[in-house]
């Protein structure tokens, strides 16, 4: 039987008092609430090279856009389109709809639309996919701009969440309605850095 110790780093100079302790192993402690290892950095890019696989096999030759949305997706986007083995752009923007652990409902947009995406194919590219408001918002914004084709690539997917009718192209993992951090999602702006995915333990 394999018996694991729980080390843990605390972190009294560099780190915030927000984000006091760390564990090699399987949780971590951000703000007030604790949260266990759900998806390995391992798994995590094992997915994304499958995705991209997938990518540059169905969008090679054609012109394309990834779009990143912020702040979630910026480290799934570098990831994926480190992968991408065509010519291809890439541009972020920014809505928000997060506050605490659950969504507003609401979503404010931030950041502009700078990029000319008229007949072109735009691949977003998501952190996670709940209820589906922001994509929706999105997928709209791009109808409108006359992009060619639209392809939504999601690090996570909430199947029990989700309330729209966007189908979604390339998806890392559907996961349970929980609340998770890591991988470049946050918990009120902490957790960003973790390089694995975790779950709030209730």
């Amino acid at each position: 039987m394999l018996i694991r110790t729980k080390i843990r780093y605390y972190f009294h100079i560099f780190a915030p008092a927000n984000f006091s302790n760390f564990s090699l192993m399987n949780e971590v402690r951000i703000l007030d609430k604790n949260f266990s290892e759900f998806l390995t950095e391992k798994e995590i890019q094992k997915r994304i090279e499958e995705l991209a696989v997938e990518i540059n096999r169905d969008l090679a030759g054609k012109e394309v856009v990834f779009l990143g949305i912020l702040n979630g997706a910026f480290l799934f986007a570098a990831d994926l389109f480190r992968r991408i083995d065509f010519p291809a752009r890439i541009s972020f923007i920014k809505l928000a709809s997060y506050q605490g652990t659950s969504s507003s409902g609401l979503i404010k947009e931030l950041i502009g639309w700078n990029e000319d995406i008229k007949n072109k194919t735009i691949v977003v590219v998501e952190d996670i996919v709940d209820t589906g408001n922001t994509l929706e918002r999105i997928v709209d914004e791009l109808v409108i701009r006359k992009a060619s084709d639209i392809k939504i690539a999601a690090m996570l997917y909430k199947p029990a969440a989700y309330t729209k009718k966007i189908p979604l192209d390339y998806i890392g993992f559907e996961i349970p309605n929980d609340f998770v951090v890591g991988y470049g999602l946050d918990y009120d702006g902490f957790g960003r850095n973790l390089t694995s995915v975790y779950t709030l333990i209730k």
